[in-house]
Formats: structure tokens, sequence, C-alpha cells
């Protein structure tokens, strides 16, 4: 992990290098289909999912949290993931909505700049390496 500033433009601009956004998706989706079948099901998912920890923390400290409730969240999640609700998830799928989701981030950060703890292969990692990369150019 490591601390990194940021702000929706960082999301915003590597959104819009499709060649880079396009590849780290590529990447993560076939570390996540570890049956090689070209779609993710929930459970090649659900560890990313819970990778979150959209509620087992509570500003950055851990909580007890109701073990049916993060299955109905988890499993809401994956929902979003499988437009065509066929229980599993294909690339394209998968690039559609973390795209959205991330352009979702970006609304939300605005474009000043914030300070976030970030994991290293994490695709907020890459956007913020591609950043610091084309200012370095």
């Amino acid at each position: 992990m490591s601390v990194e500033i940021l702000d929706g433009a960082t999301i915003v601009h590597f959104l819009e290098d499709e060649e880079a956004f396009n590849s780290s998706i590529g990447n993560r989706f076939a570390r996540l289909d570890t049956n090689n079948d070209g779609l993710l099901s929930y459970e090649e998912m659900l560890k990313e999912l819970q990778g979150l920890r959209v509620f087992e923390t509570h500003f950055g400290i851990d909580v007890e949290s109701d073990p049916n409730e993060l299955a109905r969240v988890y499993q809401s999640l994956f929902v979003q993931f499988d437009h065509n609700l066929n229980g599993t998830v294909d690339l394209e799928e998968f690039k559609k909505e973390t795209r959205q989701m991330m352009l979702a981030m970006a609304d939300g950060m605005g474009f000043l700049p914030i300070q976030m703890v970030l994991e290293e292969d994490s695709i907020l990692k890459l956007a913020v390496e591609r950043e610091y990369n084309n200012m370095a150019a």
C-alpha cells in the first residue's frame, strides 16, 4: 500500500486513455478468471468485491459487520456487473461497470487533490502512476 495524492481528473484522464484502461481491466479480469473460461462467476469475483471493504470499515477503522448483510451487499454488487443477468460477468460487462464506478468516484472526489491509501495493484494506483509518468514526460 502507498499513500497517493489524486483527484477526479486523475481518474478521468486514465479512463480517457483507452489503451491504459483496457490493458489494466484486461489484466485484472484475467487474474480474477481463475478457471480461464472468459467469464467471471460470483465465486471468482467475491474476493475482489470483499477487497473493496465497503462495509467492513468505517473511516478506516475495522467494524463488526453482519455476515448475512455482507453477503446481500456482495450479491447486489455482482448483479451490478452482470448486466444481462446470466449469472456470469464477461469482459465487456466488467469493463463497462468498472468505468461507471470510476466515473462515479471521480465525480464524488471533484477536482481538489486528496490523499488516499491505495493497494499497489489497484486500478486507482495505475491511474496515479499514469498521471505521474505523463507529468514527468
